[in-house]
């Protein structure tokens, strides 16, 4: 498991919030999803052989939202 940070655009309150961990989570490859909407970022927690940071993204997208992979 690989621990990865995502900035979030798009949310207006805490159900936006809740809305992406469950999308993220109910998704096969993803452990933990935990999305802060007052930092803008969502953190995932996930197996890179079963899922990838590209389909992370397109999973944020697909509830609505913009992402992009934070680097450091």
């Amino acid at each position: 498991m690989i621990k990865k940070v995502f900035k979030i655009k798009g949310m207006h309150c805490t159900s936006c919030a809740i809305n992406i961990d469950g999308e993220l989570e109910d998704t096969d490859g993803v452990k933990q999803a935990n999305t802060n909407y007052a930092k803008v970022i969502t953190e995932v927690e996930f197996d890179p052989k079963k899922i990838n940071e590209e389909q992370i993204v397109k999973l944020i997208k697909k509830v609505g939202y913009d992402a992009a992979l934070v680097t450091n």
